[in-house]
């Protein structure tokens, strides 16, 4: 029983962190979010659609919090997720990238 309550506590822990960060992002660049934040995912954005070899445009979704990006969504092969990545880092006034997406094959 006790391996499941250290489990389920950490697992909390864990879920707090990310909504506390979450929080002090929020104060910071309050509700609608950092200036130039939508910029900077419409640059990247761009960026990543006129790479072909990334799939449709718009198969890969980027959202921007605090300069960091995020992307999402699916691609065929693990080169195109770390180009996706190198594309996106590239991009003037991006200070991280988040890869989120994820492989079909």
């Amino acid at each position: 029983m006790n391996k499941h309550r250290t489990i389920y506590a950490s697992a909390l822990a864990l879920v707090l962190v990310a909504a506390l960060a979450g929080c002090a992002t929020y104060e910071k660049c309050g509700l609608h979010g950092c200036a130039g934040d939508a910029d900077l995912s419409k640059a990247v954005q761009e960026s990543i659609d006129q790479h072909a070899g990334l799939g449709a445009p718009n198969s890969i979704r980027v959202m921007t919090v605090d300069h960091v990006v995020y992307l999402e969504g699916q691609v065929d092969y693990g080169l195109e997720k770390s180009t996706a990545e190198s594309v996106a880092n590239q991009v003037p006034g991006v200070t991280k990238v988040v890869n989120n997406l994820y492989v079909s094959h």
